[in-house]
């Protein structure tokens, strides 16, 4: 499970948005949040980068 979600709520941010921002589709975003969809490093990349996060805490470190 990753928190995308939480952090993307965190910053405000629509799907849209976070898409458009790391230039994906919106649908894209959804099927990451939803677990249906394994991201490449790359994408991870820029999904914590514009979620001012870490990969850790977005997609391995256990919930606090």
């Amino acid at each position: 499970m990753n928190r995308v979600r939480q952090f993307r709520k965190q910053q405000q941010l629509s799907q849209f948005e976070l898409a458009k921002e790391i230039g994906v589709a919106r649908q894209t975003i959804s099927l990451i949040e939803s677990d249906k969809y394994n991201p490449s490093l790359e994408l991870c990349r820029k999904l914590a980068t514009a979620l001012k996060t870490d990969l850790n805490s977005l997609f391995w470190e256990e919930s606090k």
